[in-house]
């Protein structure tokens, strides 16, 4: 591939990401489910709400992956810029650690 066709990739890839944070509030379920679900079959249930109950030790700045007061357009907007965050520290990894042969 030339240097051209891969920043259209780059591109592209970027876009889809972007695509899908901002459908990702409507298509997720509200159901707990990964983390939460494991946890509630391996933790008793009155550890479990002991440990929901307490405090973070330090808080999130889009708890939830939304943005408070703002509704859909808050969660649509925490997710890209948590997307365009872990997009842009990717690329900064890859031009410190890029080697060429």
């Amino acid at each position: 591939m030339s240097g051209k066709s891969n920043m259209k990739f780059l591109y592209a890839g970027i876009v889809i990401a972007l695509l899908i944070s901002a459908l990702a509030p409507f298509l997720a379920s509200p159901d707990p489910d990964g983390l939460e679900s494991a946890a509630g079959g391996v933790i008793e249930e009155s550890r479990m709400s002991e440990l929901e109950e307490m405090e973070p030790v330090v808080g999130s700045p889009m708890p939830d992956y939304s943005i408070e007061g703002m509704g859909k357009s808050g969660e649509i907007a925490a997710i890209a810029l948590g997307t365009l965050g872990v997009l842009a520290i990717s690329l900064g990894f890859g031009k410190v650690f890029n080697k060429k042969a």
